[in-house]
């Protein structure tokens, strides 16, 4: 059978291209930088939404919806984000027939049109704090598009707090960082990530202080997979969100910001997929367990419906595939680019022996199975590689990350993973120093792995790496 994913060995970008094509994730939009996501990609967005939300939720933000239009001058208020997003702006200068009287920004991101209604929101310290969360799409014109790594136009949450002091703000925006994001990545993406702080010369624009996750892909790169910014109080002041204090002072609020986006897919992809398509995590799978009818026979459709019920009844996402007119090859394959993490296969031969044959994804490991135990060998497959999926993930990073001492050993080395190596060899000067080689200082860390809170705190390890 001719081969249908270029190997990853071969030509990493292109197998990564051919995984969405083949898989039927995505497309190009018409529009340079813009994307179509298809229905098998959308429904890993929407269980990624739906995990995403529910511990949102439960960190007591609440969900709202904001314009997607936003009046330039709110940008012009806080002058280092207009500036840090310059360069990405679309801006709308006429609509109905007519040039605007004032251009309009498509959001690229939502600090200044959330910060004007939560002016208008919060008056007392009783209103505090304000947590406030959408679900969105934003624009950032890419002048160099990878479809869900960095398109013009992606979906994303954005939450959006103010509290009443700078240690709150900064509580919140690590409980954001820890229980919601990386307990998602770890739990349901069963990707390992690194927690920690952005330098300076990577915060983000307006913020006074930006974590980051970030996950290593299967060609040793790095990947942001999301960010929690503390904000200050810079857009306070910009937008004068205040409160009258306990004690009667008129004080500014101190604010918060963090996204994700579907970038996450993109990791996804990089971090579990094969040279035979995408391994879905069991945990995030729309489908869990996908049902097959081999070919027809005696009792196989009714047998492999059965099956399919008893699935669903015992709690697990299923489909069932009786496409017989279909050749089985040509949708096993299907099933496989899709990752699919259990096929359950329904034939007459195994049936006539009172089997169906389990089939894992991951490691394409098949397991004839009495009839009656395959809800138990299902079950037991997804718990199983739901946690193999995160180990394999975790053992390659170790594999591929070097420790070294100097500046120049850590550009050489991040041509082949990633390098920890301590922030008092590198600093302002070598990071720039590194950005020239195509090398980004991916986070700073404690000794320990904690999260900073100051870049100037002693004896920390940088992470550099080439990244998407």
């Amino acid at each position: 059978m001719a081969r249908v994913l270029t190997p990853r060995t071969e030509d990493y970008p292109r197998w990564y291209q051919d995984v969405i094509a083949k898989a039927q994730l995505a497309e190009n939009g018409p529009v340079r930088g813009t994307m179509v996501i298809r229905p098998t990609g959308y429904a890993l967005w929407e269980r990624m939404q739906a995990e995403l939300d529910s511990r949102i939720k439960a960190a007591g933000a609440e969900n709202a919806y904001f314009p997607l239009f936003i009046p330039e001058a709110y940008l012009t208020r806080e002058a280092e984000h207009v500036e840090g997003f310059s360069p990405e702006l679309a801006v709308v200068t006429h609509a109905g027939g007519k040039q605007l009287a004032e251009p309009v920004v498509v959001r690229p991101t939502s600090e200044t049109v959330i910060g004007e209604s939560m002016a208008k929101w919060v008056s007392s310290y009783r209103d505090l704090p304000l947590l406030l969360n959408q679900w969105a799409n934003v624009v950032r014109w890419e002048l160099r598009p990878r479809v869900f790594l960095r398109t013009s136009e992606f979906l994303w949450q954005e939450g959006h707090t103010a509290h009443a002091t700078e240690a709150d703000a900064r509580a919140y925006a690590r409980k954001i960082l820890h229980e919601t994001y990386e307990d998602f990545m770890v739990n349901v993406l069963a990707i390992p990530v690194v927690v920690g702080r952005k330098t300076a010369a990577e915060r983000f624009a307006g913020g006074t202080n930006t974590l980051t996750l970030e996950a290593m892909t299967g060609d040793g790169k790095a990947l942001q997979m999301g960010t929690s910014h503390e904000l200050g109080q810079n857009f306070a002041r910009a937008f004068d969100i205040s409160y009258s204090s306990a004690a009667g002072t008129v004080e500014h609020a101190w604010t918060t910001s963090w996204g994700v986006s579907t970038r996450m897919l993109g990791g996804l992809i990089m971090c579990h997929g094969d040279d035979q398509g995408l391994r879905v995590p069991p945990r995030l799978a729309p489908i869990q367990a996908y049902v097959m009818v081999v070919k027809d026979g005696d009792g196989v459709r009714e047998a492999a419906t059965k099956l399919r019920d008893a699935l669903r009844d015992a709690g697990v996402r299923v489909a069932l595939d009786d496409r017989v007119e279909t050749p089985f090859g040509r949708r096993a394959v299907d099933a496989e680019l899709k990752g699919y993490p259990v096929r359950v296969e329904v034939g007459p031969r195994d049936l006539a022996d009172g089997n169906a044959v389990v089939v894992r994804r991951r490691d394409g490991g098949k397991t004839p199975t009495p009839v009656a135990d395959v809800v138990g060998a299902v079950r037991a497959a997804l718990d199983a590689d739901q946690q193999a999926l995160y180990d394999e993930a975790t053992a390659f990073r170790e594999s591929r990350t070097t420790e070294v001492a100097t500046l120049a050993e850590a550009i050489e080395a991040a041509a082949e993973g990633w390098v920890r190596v301590p922030w008092s060899a590198v600093g302002e000067a070598g990071e720039a120093k590194a950005n020239q080689s195509a090398v980004s200082v991916r986070c700073l860390l404690r000794a320990d792995g904690s999260v900073p809170d100051a870049e100037d705190e002693p004896d920390l390890y940088a992470i550099l790496a080439r990244s998407y």
